[in-house]
């Protein structure tokens, strides 16, 4: 009969135990030198050998013949209390004996002395699931125990253990193991049983098992279908995307390729991929760049090793800390509604469309985000252009004008009003600027057609979108002028400015203007901070309303 192998290899001696030499070391100095104590308590996660090192101590205090600390696997006393055999070791669930009458009747039969071996020894598993008055119960034992009496109790939870337990037993906490050994310790299994176990794969299935090594095991024993077991195997088994599907879909995201994204997350759909676990994949995938955005010199340390240094560099690069952890917010909620009963294709695709278009979430996390984004292009220089688009009816395509650098105007200078007559084109000392109106002034350098907000706007409005066009005649919530090479126009915040924030909106503005002005107009967005239309009022004016206290 077929053994898993987390159940074959499970390990003899302490010297076969995984990864935690500081509990092994000093279990096998106790049992050398006699020191026992007669409770203990093993802390960890699941799979890094709390029953297993409970297990081995209890055949080494029971061997006739103990090696160095470790049993010797080979006296009665050994080969009894792995076969089963031996009852005065006893393996107990607490999960199904949690109440006060499963410990009395432990308790009735721990003062009786053992009779095949030297110490009668009771390994507790799961020892936070026991309930309060068993608790108690096993208080009194545990405080003055029999002479012949050994408890090893494991837990998962610490903290679901009274502190009057604790108190009384010596405590070992086992540690997550790190995956090179666990990967260096699935490919001797593999050689031992004949599987051919690429080291690539064997360092994915050590990074899955987070820390465990009995879910190494699992996870090995499922991909041992395969004759040879690589990254494509383990990925198939394992119902994974793969680091390289991943990081389309994430291009995708950067990309803001809506469309784009969506048929990728189909296809992995009808390849029959988890979209939990795509989305924990691509969350990853995040916390990786983050790390290494965050510690670039020891970043490789604290990454899950599941992609490369450059990728992660590249993914960092193209993403503010703002933005990596707002996009692991909205994977980390979506997990989450999917784990709550939700549908999972349906909210996965929720959440990559909110990925690509991060003005369509209202959280407080993408609004720092889109912050932050701001703050990187004002820091660096860069400013919203727009390529003008070639007319529909061009007969050859025009090559793009040379990219040049246009310096801001010195000082704040009004857009000139509409002229009834246009300026003839003169050299630049020979221009006799007009006097301004009210609201519009002449440019500072020359042009060669004298051209306002109000002609762009009303030139530019039927090829806009309704919603856009009908809010460009408010000066209140659109506001533009034209200086030098520049038409800067200034939008309300809010949902207004993510409409008027699109490349294809901005070209209409640049193509417009260039083609009014007759020279090139580049568009450049930014926020409506004040009106200057707006009403004022003096603090008298305010105190004279009943309702507003001065303290």
């Amino acid at each position: 009969m077929y053994q898993a192998l987390y159940r074959k290899w499970r390990p003899q001696t302490f010297d076969e135990v995984v990864g935690q030499k500081h509990i092994t070391q000093t279990l096998k100095n106790q049992v050398k030198t006699g020191r026992l104590s007669h409770a203990y308590i093993f802390i960890g996660t699941r799979g890094t050998g709390k029953t297993t090192c409970a297990r081995i101590l209890a055949k080494a205090v029971n061997c006739e013949n103990p090696v160095d600390g470790n049993p010797c696997g080979v006296c009665p006393a050994c080969r009894g209390i792995s076969e089963g055999s031996v009852l005065d070791v006893v393996e107990l669930d607490a999960a199904s004996n949690n109440s006060v009458d499963n410990v009395r009747a432990l308790r009735e039969e721990a003062v009786f002395s053992p009779a095949t071996v030297k110490k009668r020894v009771y390994i507790v598993d799961e020892v936070h699931m026991l309930s309060t008055a068993a608790f108690n119960a096993l208080l009194k034992i545990l405080e003055e125990p029999p002479e012949h009496l050994m408890f090893i109790l494991a837990t998962t939870e610490l903290q679901k253990v009274p502190a009057t337990i604790l108190s009384r037993c010596q405590r070992h906490s086992f540690k997550r193991i790190d995956a090179p050994a666990i990967a260096e310790y699935l490919e001797y299994i593999s050689e031992k049983e004949g599987f051919t176990l690429k080291p690539d794969a064997a360092e994915l299935i050590a990074r899955l098992a987070d820390g465990g090594v009995r879910d190494a095991l699992s996870l090995l024993d499922q991909c041992s279908a395969s004759e040879t077991i690589d990254l494509d195997a383990v990925y198939y088994a394992m119902g994974l995307a793969g680091n390289r599907r991943t990081a389309a879909l994430m291009d995708c995201i950067l990309n803001r390729q809506t469309e784009k994204a969506i048929r990728e997350f189909n296809a992995l759909w009808m390849d029959g991929k988890d979209p939990a676990v795509l989305l924990s994949e691509l969350t990853g995938l995040l916390r990786d760049a983050l790390m290494m955005k965050i510690a670039p010199k020891g970043g490789t340390s604290l990454i899950s090793g599941g992609y490369d240094g450059a990728t992660l560099e590249a993914l960092g690069a193209r993403m503010t800390r703002e933005e990596l952890i707002s996009a692991m917010d909205t994977l980390q909620g979506a997990q989450t509604q999917i784990r709550s009963g939700a549908s999972p294709k349906t909210t996965a695709e929720l959440c990559l469309v909110c990925l690509c278009d991060s003005s369509l979430s209202d959280s407080t996390s993408a609004l720092k985000a889109r912050i932050s984004r701001l703050e990187e292009q004002l820091k660096n220089g860069v400013t919203v252009r727009a390529v003008p688009s070639q007319p529909d009816d061009a007969e050859e395509e025009l090559p793009p004008p040379p990219e040049e650098e246009y310096p801001e105007p010195a000082g704040y200078t009004p857009v000139c009003a509409e002229t009834e007559e246009p300026e003839k084109p003169t050299a630049p000392e020979a221009v006799e600027p007009e006097a301004p109106s009210d609201t519009d002034s002449l440019p500072v350098e020359a042009v060669e057609h004298s051209v306002s907000w109000k002609e762009i706007a009303a030139e530019a409005a039927p090829t806009l979108p309704r919603d856009i066009s009908m809010q460009l005649s408010d000066p209140k919530t659109v506001r533009g002028r034209l200086e030098g090479q520049i038409l800067k126009i200034e939008v309300m915040p809010g949902f207004l400015f993510g409409r008027f924030n699109k490349p294809e909106v901005l070209a209409k503005f640049s193509e417009t203007a260039s083609r009014l002005a007759g020279r090139e107009i580049r568009a450049a967005l930014s926020e409506l901070t004040d009106d200057p239309e707006a009403p004022r009022r003096s603090l008298d004016d305010l105190k004279a309303f009943k309702e507003v206290r001065f303290v």
